[in-house]
This record gives structure tokens, C-alpha cells and sequence, in this order.
């Protein structure tokens, strides 16, 4: 009685050694680092790494370690000050090619990394860095679909042979096409309603006017939305990538908002610059066959469209896009061989490349400009309140005549300045957001705050961890120091689970933590009252020991099993730290199964089993 097989033993000490090895790199700490990535086809090789031995030995900077991965180049140092002087350093001595930025490097021997053991990752709350809440504007996407459905539709009257006035995108929303007489309109509708399925087209009569009004239907509205929340969580998270940050968190809040949070993030200001930029690029032909005099005092001539320059000066486009940096799949910032001055080369895709050489092909000899178009958000204030003005900046940033077929390689200038170059060459890169993004709420958590957080989490774990001990041996005696045994270990296995998963750790799973820790011991409080009733109702201590693991077992299963529900809902419809929470406290649960039913078990076997027992040690 009361013995159990080899193999539990075995399993035990197998998972025991495992959660050990596996939590041991969270001891080890982590050195401040640089970490030096390529933008762009540059390469990371022992020529760089040289580079920038080089560089840091004329500073008088001594790093502790340069270490090369491939991907990425991984400089350590002694202390934040040194880390942020080389930050600097580097940042000039590599130029726009690499993206260089602050890190943390976990200080773990190499036996550990050769198992594969890795430290969890530490939250915003625990290692500083920068918090974003970003709101997508959802009415500018179904803008944008209105005006791409306009600009499908008017070729596809213009092939059809149906004239018509005006066809212009309405203030409240919607498409108006206006014709001559009912019979033109009646055609119109039918070619418009078999060519789109999302359309929704009705004929109006206002004014003695024929028209037709055209709406977006429901579910394509819904379906525009969705698509535009997920593109821009995409382009953020290519964004992010760009500025180099270790374990980011992009992920989605609510039907229309993005959290992005930047663990180690010193340079918010940059990040921030980057993260809620929309700008991107529309080629579009200039129009010579109508006077700009007549355009500026008003009189817009039908297919064309008024920009300006950066210096103020009136340019007519043609109101046709050539091409838009949606079909942009590489974008590159240097310097024009010829001028002299900063540049952007683009790369097309294959279907991008078609359109513009087909366009370009029949327009050589002609000047064809270029349109960056940015969505600004300003603060003013109004009547005493500050109120968010929400606006389209679209300047001509480069006329150039067309030489030659342009096609899936090409450069554009006329950009004020190489940081400039760089930035769009980044934002064109990573890709265009669907629809404009807006910084709603901004936290910025100092690394010193940070490391406050770890050291009173930790304090409170330990408090915890310390009065359940006492408690524990104080009531219950020798079963009691078996179940703080349990209790340490379930505490290792939270954690060696959190670094195999490569969980990110914040202060709301330091909490799941502390609440495992209370608890963890509910289940061995069960099993040692049990053991004492069979006591009292006069049953030997070996049977007393086995019939209070089966009796309580039951009860034990079901509070446990409640609470991981309720630990499973809170991760499926929380959020961010509430997340956090539900993880720690869910693998809380699972191990605290474990380690109090089968380890506890496994100790007392080995104390009492196998031999005939007068007493037990139980309060």
C-alpha cells in the first residue's frame, strides 16, 4: 500500500530536472545591447562586425561582446551609459543601411542555449519601453472604397459608350452619376449592377436631373473594415520590424483599435513619427492641354486635378492614377548620381511593373509627376477646447519628363533632405495602411520604473511564497513541509513554461503568480484534512494516507477545473494584460494539479510507505 511503480518516479524526477534546466536562464540577467539589422539588402558578415569593432575601439568604447547570428549583429555592454553612446555611434558610422537599436541580451551560458533553454520575455510594465493605442478611421476606408469604385466605374462607362455629366463621391457617403435623360441612366444601371455585386444602385430624380446613387452594401462595408483593421496591424508590425525592436506586441483591441507596445523603446519620438505615418506615393501625368491660370481661379477643367509643389506653385495633373504605392515591394533611400541629391529607388511587382510600363510606354516625351499624399491629425483649439482636425496634405514632390519605358526599377527625387529619403524609402517598404491611423493614447515606461516593477513583483511573490510556508509547517507539520516542497516546485514550473513558451511576462502575470501561490496549497489542505478524518474515524495511518488522496481527489478536479475555465474565458476575450493574467494563473492551475496531487503523493510514499506506520506527522 501506498507505493508507487518506478516509472511515476522516474516521470517525476524527469520533469522536475526539466523545469529546472528550462528556469534557470531567468536567473542569469541580461546585459544592455545594440542590435544592428539590415534595411535592406545589405548584408550582416564578418566585414561589418569588423566595421564595427572598428568604430566603438576610435570611440574608447570597450563592449563586452560582439556576437553574429546571421540575421542580426548583437553588440553587448557594461552599463545603459556605454549602450547609448554606442547606439549614437553606430547609428552615424552605418548610415540608412542598417537599422540600429537598443536592446537587452539575456546573459545565458552556452549549455543552456545549446538545450534550447531561453529566459521568458519581460512586458512594457517590467522592462520599459513605449505604449501605443492606435485608432484606425474607418469611415476613411470606405472613402477609399467609394473613390476606387469612381475610378473603375468611369472606364467602364467610357468602354461601354455611355456618356454621362458628373460622377462625383458625396459629402455623407455614396456615389452620384449624373446623365442626360432616363434612358441613358436605366443602361448605365444594369452595366454598373452586372459588373459590381457590391453595389447597391438606385435611380433618383432631383432637380429634373437623371441620376443614378450608388451605395457600398452592408456586408462590403463590414468586409472593408475588417480588411482594413488587418492590413494595418500588418503594415505596424512590418513598421516595427523596421525600427529593429525586440519582441514587440502589435495585436488587435475592440473592431477598430491597435495596441502596439515597444519593450526597451528609448527613441518614442522616432517610433512614434514612424508608426502613425500613412504616407504614400501616386504617379499621375501632368496635364498640358489646359491652362493652370484657369485651374487656380477656379475653373478645374473636367479629368484633371489642381496640386502644388513644395514651393507653392500650381500644377494640373490629369485626375487618372498611373500607378499607387500599393504596388510598391521594395523602396531603397540614396543619392541620385546625377543631381546630386537624395532619392528613392522603387522596386515594382510583377503586376505593378506592367502597369507602369504600359502607361509610361505611351507617354515618352511627356512629364509625369509625383504625388506624396500623407494624412496628418493637428491639435487645435476652439472655443476653448482642443478638438483633433483631421486632414490630407498631397504635394507634387517631382515632375519629370519620361525618357524611356520605365518598369519594375525606377527612382524618384525631389525630396528635401536624406532623412526624408529615408523615411518614405521605410514607410514604402513596409507598406501602405489601408486606411489613416491615429494615436490615441501614449504611455512611456522609464527602464528605472520598469526595474521598480520586477523588484515589488518579485518582493510580493516571495512575501506570498514565504507565509504559505510557514502556515503550511506550522498546521500540518511533515505533511505540511511536503506540500511547501510542491509549492516550490510548481513555482519552477510556471516559470520553466513560461520560458518554453517564450511567454511575455508583465506585472498582471506576476499577479497570476501570486495568486497560483495561494492557491497551489488549496488542493494539499483537501488531502490533509481527509487524511486526518480517517484518522479520527480510527483508520491506520497507511490506509488514513491513501484514502484521503482518493477521497479528495474529486473535489480537487472540480474547483480546479472551474477556475481553469474561468482562466481559458479571460484569455479568449481579454485583452493585453488580462491575458497575462489568465496564462500565468491557467499554467498555475495545470502544474498545481501536478505537483500537489502526484509529487506530494511521491514524497509521502517514500517517507511512509512500504512499512508499518504507528504515527503521522499531521498536526
Amino acid at each position: 500500500m501506498n507505493r508507487y511503480p518506478l516509472w511515476k518516479y522516474l516521470l517525476i524526477v524527469i520533469v522536475i530536472a526539466a523545469a529546472v534546466i528550462f528556469a534557470l536562464p531567468n536567473l542569469y540577467g541580461e546585459d544592455p545591447a545594440v542590435q544592428i539589422s539590415p534595411a535592406r539588402a545589405a548584408e550582416i558578415d564578418e566585414a561589418l562586425q569588423e566595421k564595427v569593432r572598428a568604430a566603438l575601439d576610435a570611440a574608447g568604447i570597450v563592449p563586452l561582446a560582439i556576437e553574429r547570428d546571421g540575421r542580426r549583429l548583437l553588440i553587448r555592454f557594461r552599463d545603459t551609459e556605454s549602450q547609448l553612446k554606442g547606439r549614437d555611434l553606430l547609428s552615424q558610422a552605418l548610415g540608412a543601411g542598417y537599422v540600429v537599436a537598443l536592446n537587452l541580451a539575456p546573459v545565458t551560458p552556452e549549455w543552456l542555449t545549446a538545450l534550447g533553454a531561453k529566459p521568458m520575455f519581460l512586458g512594457l510594465d517590467l522592462r520599459g519601453g513605449v505604449h501605443f493605442l492606435m485608432e484606425v478611421d474607418m469611415n476613411a476606408a470606405v472613402r477609399q472604397a467609394e473613390e476606387r469604385y469612381i475610378s473603375d466605374i468611369r472606364p467602364l462607362l467610357r468602354d461601354k459608350k455611355i456618356r454621362y455629366k458628373t460622377i462625383t463621391r458625396e459629402d455623407r457617403g455614396g456615389i452620384q452619376i449624373r446623365f442626360q435623360d432616363a434612358q441613358t441612366r436605366a443602361e448605365a444601371g444594369r452595366v454598373i449592377k452586372d459588373a459590381f455585386q457590391d453595389l447597391d444602385v438606385k435611380e433618383n430624380e432631383s432637380g429634373g436631373e437623371a441620376d443614378l446613387q450608388i451605395q457600398l452594401t452592408d456586408k462590403f462595408k463590414n468586409e472593408t473594415r475588417k480588411f482594413a483593421l488587418q492590413q494595418n496591424i500588418t503594415t505596424v508590425r512590418n513598421r516595427v520590424n523596421e525600427l529593429g525592436v525586440a519582441e514587440p506586441v502589435v495585436q488587435q483591441q475592440g473592431e477598430s483599435r491597435v495596441v502596439v507596445q515597444l519593450p526597451g523603446v528609448q527613441d518614442t519620438a522616432r517610433a512614434k513619427e514612424i508608426l502613425g505615418a500613412t504616407a504614400t506615393l501616386e504617379f499621375r501625368m501632368v496635364d498640358q492641354d489646359h491652362s493652370v491660370q484657369d485651374a487656380v481661379d477656379g475653373r478645374v477643367p473636367l479629368g484633371a486635378k489642381l496640386y502644388h509643389d513644395r514651393d507653392g506653385r500650381p500644377i494640373l495633373l490629369d485626375k487618372r492614377v498611373m500607378l499607387t504605392g500599393e504596388y510598391i515591394i521594395d523602396a531603397a533611400s540614396g543619392i541620385d548620381q546625377v543631381s546630386g541629391g537624395p532619392a528613392v529607388f522603387i522596386t515594382l511587382d510583377g503586376k505593378g511593373a506592367r502597369i507602369f510600363s504600359r502607361a509610361t510606354r505611351d507617354n515618352v516625351g511627356k512629364p509625369m509627376a509625383v504625388v506624396f499624399i500623407e494624412n496628418k491629425t493637428e491639435t487645435r483649439e476652439k472655443n476653448g477646447e482642443l478638438i483633433k482636425v483631421k486632414g490630407i496634405v498631397e504635394e507634387v514632390i517631382n515632375v519629370a519628363t519620361i525618357r524611356e519605358e520605365l518598369s519594375k526599377r525606377f527612382q524618384i527625387t525631389g525630396l528635401d533632405s536624406t532623412e526624408e529619403a529615408r523615411n518614405l524609402a521605410l514607410l514604402l517598404r513596409a507598406g501602405a495602411l489601408a486606411a489613416p491611423l491615429e494615436i490615441i493614447e501614449e504611455r512611456t515606461v522609464g527602464p528605472s520604473l520598469g526595474q521598480d516593477n520586477i523588484d515589488r513583483g518579485f518582493k510580493s511573490v516571495i512575501i506570498g511564497f514565504m507565509l504559505v510556508v510557514v502556515f503550511m509547517a506550522f498546521y500540518y507539520r511533515l505533511f505540511g513541509l511536503v506540500a511547501d516542497l510542491a509549492l516550490a516546485l510548481n513555482v519552477v514550473l510556471v516559470v520553466a513554461l513560461l520560458s518554453m513558451l517564450q511567454a511575455t511576462l508583465t506585472m498582471p502575470g506576476v499577479a497570476g503568480i501570486v495568486l497560483t501561490v495561494g492557491m497551489a496549497v488549496d488542493a494539499n489542505v483537501l488531502i490533509n484534512e481527509r487524511i486526518r478524518e480517517e484518522l479520527r474515524s480510527g483508520n491506520s495511518p497507511q490506509a488514513s494516507i491513501h484514502a484521503g488522496y482518493d477521497k479528495a481527489f474529486s473535489a480537487i478536479a472540480d474547483s480546479n477545473i472551474t477556475t481553469l475555465i474561468a482562466g481559458v474565458v479571460l484569455f479568449g476575450f481579454g485583452t493585453g494584460p488580462i491575458k497575462g493574467f489568465a496564462v500565468t494563473l491557467s499554467l498555475g492551475i495545470v502544474t498545481s494539479m501536478f505537483t500537489a496531487i502526484m509529487g506530494t503523493r511521491a514524497v509521502i510514499n517514500l517517507i511512509y510507505g512500504g512499512r508499518r506506520v504507528e504515527k503521522l506527522s499531521i498536526g
